[in-house]
């Protein structure tokens, strides 16, 4: 491993500081509605650290603070956690679930900033983004914790799992809206499949084992690798107390899925599943990215393409279809539908193998099967798009998109607030550094952390 590794160079060179910068410089207006905070995650490694995997760098979030067309602030931290400063994952005690890279993801669920990697215990943050601890529910969460947790936009009850090479290979909870674990229970006919992410729907739990597995001959730190023995499945799990012992497991075509779009049951009770996927050489090429060896994509989601699952559980089958051509990852929302049939979603576009095509926030349409592109412009990577409600809003795209753009040429980084209907820009915010291409992030309105005042 050099330090010409991709996950070090370009749109990815980690940042070496952690700054803070007040009253940034706004061109056109946001709405003011917008008054709370986005925050992103990243790989973030210390200078003259060269993790040995992408997803091993330290997590470093970044804030920008919008309240009623300002923008107070923008910082960045990293995430200090034992990892850090160099702690080891495996101890002769086994796992140590408190030494997180948390670099994957920020949440907030009942009043609390979450880092999360999937490995491992969540970090809280304070929403000045200082590092409190680790979380583990209070004694109630003793294994690891996806980085892609469902929040029910009705009940306020936060769905995740924890998935393990190990038995118990998979694990299932349910916080309700206090932050409070009221539900938990193994899977069973779980793999030792990697399982990035998942779905819920408003009556089942939808997992996704892919052709990835784990791989103990995988030096890299992440001990997962394709393996055309695993079979492709997905489990269907009827939510509920008693929901892990029904669930049942379907075949489907080798592959492999790291985000879900979304999921739901159609007017005729099949469940409909969503997501990018890559297949074989999609994903050999980009794990080479994630690792730095040769024979590596140009990007690191190559052929990485969305994929649309229509389960009929009466009918014992799975009907799949690969919907568009354009390499895509990042699929977002408007959350308020997560679990329920939605007309749109979002993604963000990436040149193909051959160079053809760049990057872009695209929206497609499902009913009319329309897709929409706001083009980002050259050597400019815009970071996962997150849909924000307007004030009054009526319509599902009536709302926001925010995405904090990497630019390479002007060694910049923008804040873009995007029309979600049209995908016209509405308003810019002038960062004071060039923001690491980062992972996950999430809006965070301040009534979601008790009117903060900071």
């Amino acid at each position: 491993m050099t330090t010409n590794a991709p996950f070090l160079t370009g749109h990815y060179t980690p940042a070496v500081d952690e700054i803070t910068a007040t009253e940034l410089t706004v061109e056109g207006s946001l709405p003011p509605e917008l008054t709370g905070r986005l925050i992103r995650n990243s790989h973030n490694p210390k200078a003259g650290v060269t993790p040995t995997h992408w997803f091993k760098g330290s997590g470093m979030v970044h804030g920008i603070r919008l309240r009623e067309g300002r923008a107070e602030w923008y910082r960045n931290r990293w995430v200090h956690t034992p990892a850090l400063d160099g702690a080891p994952y495996l101890t002769e005690h086994g796992p140590d679930l408190t030494a997180s890279t948390a670099g994957t993801h920020v949440i907030e669920h009942a009043g609390r900033l979450l880092a999360l990697c999937e490995a491992n215990l969540p970090f809280e943050l304070t929403p000045e983004l200082e590092t409190v601890g680790a979380h583990d529910f209070d004694g109630r969460l003793r294994g690891a914790m996806t980085a892609h947790p469902k929040t029910d936009p009705i009940t306020g009850e936060l769905h995740f799992f924890g998935s393990s090479p190990l038995p118990p290979h998979l694990m299932y909870y349910v916080a309700d809206a206090n932050g409070r674990i009221t539900h938990s229970a193994e899977v069973p006919g779980a793999t030792a499949a990697l399982k990035h992410d998942f779905a819920i729907t408003r009556h089942h739990v939808v997992f996704i084992e892919g052709t990835v597995t784990f791989d103990p001959t995988e030096h890299s730190g992440i001990p997962y690798g394709w393996n055309d023995e695993q079979p492709a499945r997905i489990g269907v799990m009827p939510r509920g107390p008693r929901g892990a012992g029904l669930i049942r497991w379907f075949p489907i075509e080798p592959g492999s899925m790291l985000h879900a779009a979304n999921a739901y049951e159609d007017a005729r009770g099949r469940i409909v599943l969503e997501g990018p996927t890559v297949d074989r050489e999609g994903f050999r090429l980009s794990w080479n990215w994630w690792v730095g060896a040769p024979g590596r994509g140009t990007e690191p989601n190559a052929r990485s393409y969305n994929r649309r699952w229509v389960i009929d559980l009466a009918a014992d089958s799975v009907a799949e279809q690969i919907t568009d051509d354009l390499a895509i990852e990042f699929p977002t929302l408007n959350e308020e539908f997560l679990g329920s049939e939605h007309r749109y979603q979002y993604a963000i576009s990436f040149p193909d193998q051959e160079g053809q095509g760049g990057y872009g926030i695209v929206k497609y349409d499902r009913t009319t099967g329309a897709r929409d592109i706001h083009e980002a412009g050259d050597a400019r990577l815009p970071s996962e798009a997150v849909f924000v409600p307007a004030a009054g809003a009526t319509r599902e795209d009536d709302g926001y998109l925010l995405t904090v753009v990497s630019d390479l040429k002007q060694d910049s980084s923008q804040l873009l607030v995007l029309d979600a209907s049209g995908l016209d820009r509405i308003a810019t915010v002038h960062l004071p550094r060039r923001v690491t291409a980062g992972i996950h992030g999430s809006w965070i309105p301040d009534s979601d952390l008790g009117g903060s005042d900071h």
